[in-house]
């Protein structure tokens, strides 16, 4: 129908050009943003799935850091303990030398002193061994006022929910430690005492040394119970991190399927969509010669 006051093609032709011109519009946003949905209106269910996916990902990238520096913490414990072993082993050369009949009074009296000295370390290594400014391995009278590792129960959080928890409880093991050590030495027992006496006596431990020997050893043995511990739960941490990256990574991949832009399929719709917009803008200007149609019809 051919009509002055309502001009159908103009008006159908100006309809597409509208969605033309709002469809290159989102194209030109996506390709300039990098991303699919620059918000909900552009796809309101999977902005809400990547947004979970997000927030699981963003718990596993801390969770990975608390694996860290748990096991920096246990290989602190790990390594302090390894020196009171060296102590140990150290004391009880001493120990085989001073049962031996060969070894004379003031020999016995030498090897106290040092044997004295190596007690002394032991507890300062026990008592002041810290991770980020707090105690590990010093026992106290009740947990807690032990230190981290040998008193209560610890919890790693290695997951980005609360249920992903790993615990630790060690005390039992710190107290079969702080037992055995404080038989194989008289000066470690003044020196960790809650008391300690302001001028500790000597040990006489070179005048029982043969059956020091056997207390020394079974000190030994406790050491090397705490450093599988602390070596068993620093692996489990290990294989922790090395989950929660792989998880994290395949996390990453899926939102990034969700919120990122394919730059070649929305290449191809926008340059669909210039196409789309000269043309509608030609066919516009050409439509107001439909006015001209009527009037000829006139003359």
């Amino acid at each position: 129908m051919l009509s002055l006051h309502t001009n159908a093609a103009a008006l159908s032709t100006q309809r597409n050009l509208g969605t033309s011109q709002s469809a290159l519009t989102t194209s030109m946003t996506r390709l300039g943003t990098g991303l699919r949905i620059n918000s909900a209106m552009d796809d309101a269910a999977g902005l809400q799935i990547a947004t979970r996916m997000d927030a699981q990902s963003r718990g596993m990238q801390a969770a990975m850091k608390n694996t860290q520096n748990g096991i920096s913490m246990l290989q602190t414990a790990e390594g302090a303990l390894g020196e009171v072993s060296s102590i140990l082993l150290r004391m009880k050369d001493l120990a085989t030398e001073g049962a031996n009949a060969t070894a004379s009074a003031d020999d016995k009296t030498a090897m106290q002193s040092e044997f004295d000295a190596l007690g002394k370390e032991m507890a300062n290594i026990m008592k002041n061994t810290s991770f980020g400014g707090e105690k590990l391995m010093n026992q106290g009278a009740a947990p807690a006022s032990s230190g981290k590792l040998a008193g209560a129960a610890i919890d790693f959080q290695i997951g980005a929910s609360a249920a992903e928890k790993m615990t630790v409880d060690m005390s039992a093991t710190f107290t079969a430690l702080d037992a055995g050590l404080k038989a194989a030495s008289k000066a470690f027992t003044d020196a960790t005492a809650a008391t300690p006496p302001a001028t500790p006596a000597a040990g006489t431990e070179m005048t029982t040394a043969n059956a020091q020997i056997t207390l020394l050893d079974t000190a030994l043995k406790a050491v090397g119970t705490v450093r599988s511990d602390l070596g068993a739960n620093a692996n489990r941490l290990d294989h922790v991190y090395n989950n929660l990256g792989n998880m994290d990574s395949n996390t990453k991949m899926a939102k990034g399927r969700i919120m990122d832009t394919d730059y070649a399929t929305e290449q191809a719709k926008m340059t669909s969509n210039q196409m789309l917009m000269q043309a509608g803008t030609s066919m516009l200007k050409q439509s107001g010669s439909m006015s001209q149609m009527v009037m000829s019809l006139m003359q």
